[in-house]
């Protein structure tokens, strides 16, 4: 079956983590001194983490939970950043101690002072305000990052890989289990359950491509590849992709995830492509065009270490991540000679797909809410603080643990070296300075079904932004949809 055709559809995608760089404001080098404090799961084992429990009380906390070292990033392994110990004595007497992360130039770090956290209306825009998304906000970055505590920057390895043998522990027991049963009621129930799993995978190797896995860029590599190879996800070429995604958030242009339409360019497709691109639920299958062929407007693949993605130092990197992509393939169609390619599709195809849609799902959440009107930038109006918030949290219900906790997605994108287990704290902690610049979450019964109409009635009313001007907001293609758009009105 000739599938070119799809190629060329404009979807746009994707994810969110990025191996940072020393120019990448969302590193800050000082902040208040606060008590590093061990942050450990209560002692019980039948959660959906149990063996992380079981690993921190026999190994206890690395010597990373107890002081935070120089952090070197796979860039990841292409350098580090380091302390500038000669400061320390000074800027400990004004309540300043060094993270070990080289300064970024970015003009939002400059705040001087820590913030006291007793005294945040400043940062509030009251009820009687008129509330703008796109205004400048009254913080800085360095502020937001101040307020975090201290031990919410801590990366344990232990605990990191304990999360990765739970889940690798799940999937082979869904699969045994669809197996010995191998019944048309179970499977159903299976493809759901393991396209889910896949999904958390996936977010695990996400961690590694961000540094935040662990401060070892080998161990942040290796584990990266055995989680993103496995479900068809070349580790080095969507991490790349992903820190222009996360450098540029929230940019018209530069961004790389879910980037919007200009109205010339909507305005230039078919109507079979408008169709499939603002048709639910064709969008929630773009991920695996998107590897091979980017948003619309942008050239290049993430299998070519030659692609317009990537610098020429980094070719290396992308072309092994293809190999090892190549490599799994090649492991499916021999198990699909082995044990026949119809057991194949039920065992990982089904799943595969179910992932898809979870990664689509989620990331097109994080970046769009026609009910909070984001805004997008470029130009002069664009700065990292304005793009980052610009995303969304989501509540995901049951699925925020076994998800590892992705909703929380503005600290995450402020900060993507916060390990994924304090995020939850980190956004609470942050939200007193955020005030209604963070977007408070829909909480979500165990199935998070109210996103459902939030994607429909995103899909369906955010279609284009304008060729012109610094300040954007979706527009709406009022004939698109014909009758149907006056209904949801």
């Amino acid at each position: 079956m000739h599938m070119h055709w799809f190629l060329k559809l404009p979807f746009c995608t994707h994810l969110e983590a990025a191996a940072l760089t020393p120019a990448n404001p969302g590193i800050g080098s000082f902040a208040p001194l606060r008590r590093i404090q061990r942050c450990s799961f209560p002692p019980f084992i039948f959660g959906p983490h149990f063996l992380t429990n079981l690993i921190e009380m026999v190994m206890g906390d690395s010597n990373e939970a107890r002081t935070e070292t120089a952090w070197s990033n796979s860039e990841m392994g292409k350098g580090s950043f380091t302390a500038a110990a000669a400061n320390l004595p000074a800027l400990a007497e004004l309540g300043f101690y060094h993270r070990g992360c080289q300064a970024a130039s970015s003009p939002e770090f400059l705040h001087p002072f820590p913030i006291d956290m007793k005294d945040t209306d400043k940062y509030k825009v009251t009820d009687e305000d008129e509330f703008d998304p796109s205004d400048p906000p009254p913080f800085r970055i360095n502020e937001i990052r101040a307020a975090i505590p201290a031990h919410c920057w801590v990366k344990s390895p232990w605990r990191s890989l304990s999360y990765v043998i739970s889940d690798v522990l799940v999937v082979f027991g869904l699969a045994a289990v669809a197996l010995y049963f191998n019944s048309w009621v179970v499977w159903p129930l299976y493809w759901a359950a393991q396209g889910t799993m896949f999904w958390a995978l996936f977010v695990l190797g996400h961690d590694c491509g961000h540094g935040s896995f662990s401060n070892n860029a080998m161990l942040n590599s290796v584990v990266g590849h055995v989680l993103h190879s496995s479900i068809l996800v070349p580790y080095h070429g969507w991490r790349i992709s992903h820190k222009t995604h996360h450098n540029n958030h929230g940019h018209v242009e530069r961004d790389e995830s879910w980037v919007p339409l200009s109205e010339k360019m909507y305005k230039a497709l078919d109507a079979s492509t408008k169709f499939l691109r603002f048709k639910v639920p064709f969008p929630m299958f773009a991920y695996p065009f998107y590897l091979w062929k980017r948003s619309p407007g942008k050239k290049g693949s993430h299998f070519n270490p030659y692609s317009d993605l990537f610098a020429p130092s980094e070719r290396i990197d992308v072309l092994t991540s293809t190999v090892c992509w190549f490599i799994m393939v090649a492991v499916l169609v021999y198990l699909s000679l082995v044990v026949g390619p119809a057991q194949m599709l039920v065992l990982y195809g089904l799943p595969y797909l179910v992932f898809v849609m979870w990664l689509d799902f989620v990331t097109y959440l994080h970046h769009h809410g026609h009910e909070q009107k984001l805004p997008w930038y470029r130009g002069k109006e664009w700065s990292f603080l304005r793009g980052g918030l610009t995303t969304v949290d989501r509540d995901y219900g049951m699925f925020n643990s076994i998800h590892h906790d992705i909703g929380t997605h503005v600290i995450h994108h402020l900060f993507p070296q916060i390990p994924h287990y304090h995020l939850v704290e980190a956004t609470a902690a942050a939200k007193p300075v955020l005030g209604k610049y963070y977007r408070e979450p829909k909480k979500s019964g165990p199935i998070p079904l109210h996103l459902l109409n939030y994607l429909v009635r995103s899909i369906k009313q955010d279609h284009y932004v304008s060729n012109t001007g610094d300040v954007l907001f979706y527009q709406t293609d009022a004939q698109l949809y014909g009758s149907s758009q006056k209904k949801m009105e």
